[in-house]
C-alpha cells in the first residue's frame, strides 16, 4: 500500500516538472512574451507614424501651389493652382482685386470653373465689353501642367478680343511680387518704364490695362496711339479700339464707375 503511494506522488511530482519545462521552454522560446508585446507596440507605433505622416504630407501636398495665373484688368488677382488643378489660394494685388475677391467663392474649385466665374462676373463682364484689356498670365513653373492649364484659358477665351494669354517666367512673376505688383501690371510697368523711366510702380497699381497700355502708346517715339500694338507686340493684342476712360471713371473717363474704383482720378 506505501508502494503504491509513494508511486502516485512520484508520478504526481513527475507531472510538475514536465510542467515546469515545457514553461521554461515555452519562456525561452517566447521571451516570457514580452518580445511579442514589444514587436505588436512597435508595429502599431509604425502604423501611426505612416498614419500621421500621411496626413500631414498630404495636407501639404495638397495646399502646395504648382501653377500660378495672374489675372489683370483692373482688378488685378492671382490664383495658386496645386497639382490637382484646384484653386487653393487668391491673392489681390489692389483694392479693386480685393473687392472682386470679396465677391466671389472659387477657392478649392478646378481652376476652369473659377475662370469661368470670374469672365462672368458682373463687373469683370462690363469693364470687357467697354473695350478693357485683359491678360491672364500662366506661370512656366511645372512643365506639362502649365502648359495644359495654358492651352485651356487660351481656349476658353480665344473669341474674346480684348483678353490675351501668355506664358510667363518664375523668376519674372518673382520678381513682380516684390515690387508689389501682379505679373500681368508687371510687365505692362515694364514696357511704359521703357517709355517714361520716372514711372514707379506705386504709379501704375490702380490703373487698368487699357490705361497703361494706351499712356505707353502715347509715349512712344513717334507719339501715335496706332503703334500700341508695335509696343505691346508680345501680348498680342487683338484690340479693337485705344480710347482711355470709358465709362468707369479712369481718370480722363466721363462715365458712372461701374462696380470698381480707379486710381487716376
Amino acid at each position: 500500500m506505501k508502494d503504491k503511494i509513494k508511486e502516485t506522488f512520484n508520478q504526481v511530482h513527475a507531472e510538475k516538472d514536465l510542467k515546469e519545462a515545457t514553461r521554461a521552454f515555452l519562456a525561452q522560446k517566447t521571451n516570457g512574451y514580452t518580445k511579442s508585446k514589444k514587436s505588436n507596440y512597435k508595429l502599431i507605433a509604425a502604423a501611426a507614424a505612416c498614419l500621421l505622416l500621411l496626413l500631414f504630407g498630404g495636407h501639404r501636398f495638397y495646399f502646395t501651389p504648382t501653377v500660378a495665373v495672374s489675372i489683370d484688368i483692373n482688378p488685378s488677382i492671382e490664383l495658386g493652382i496645386n497639382r490637382f488643378n484646384r484653386v487653393i489660394s487668391v491673392k489681390s494685388y489692389n483694392d479693386d482685386g480685393q473687392e472682386l475677391i470679396n465677391l466671389l467663392n472659387i477657392k478649392y474649385m478646378d481652376y476652369s470653373e473659377a475662370i469661368d466665374q470670374i469672365l462672368n462676373n458682373e463687373n469683370i463682364s462690363a469693364l470687357l465689353s467697354e473695350n478693357e484689356f485683359m491678360t491672364i498670365a500662366v506661370t512656366d513653373s511645372n512643365g506639362t501642367q502649365s502648359s495644359d492649364i495654358f492651352s485651356n484659358i487660351e481656349s476658353y477665351t480665344s473669341e474674346n478680343r480684348n483678353i490675351c494669354c501668355y506664358l510667363a517666367l518664375p523668376d519674372e512673376v518673382e520678381n513682380a511680387h516684390e515690387l508689389g505688383l501682379s505679373y500681368g501690371k508687371y510687365r505692362a510697368f515694364l514696357e511704359l518704364q521703357a517709355v517714361k523711366p520716372d514711372i514707379t510702380p506705386e504709379d501704375i497699381q490702380n490703373m487698368t490695362m487699357r490705361e497703361i497700355r494706351d499712356l505707353t502708346a502715347s509715349l512712344s517715339s513717334d507719339g501715335e496711339a496706332d503703334t500700341e500694338e508695335d509696343i505691346n507686340g508680345e501680348y498680342n493684342n487683338n484690340s479693337n479700339g485705344s480710347g482711355s476712360g470709358n465709362g468707369y471713371g479712369h481718370g480722363n473717363g466721363n462715365g458712372s464707375g461701374n462696380g470698381y474704383r480707379h486710381g487716376q482720378e
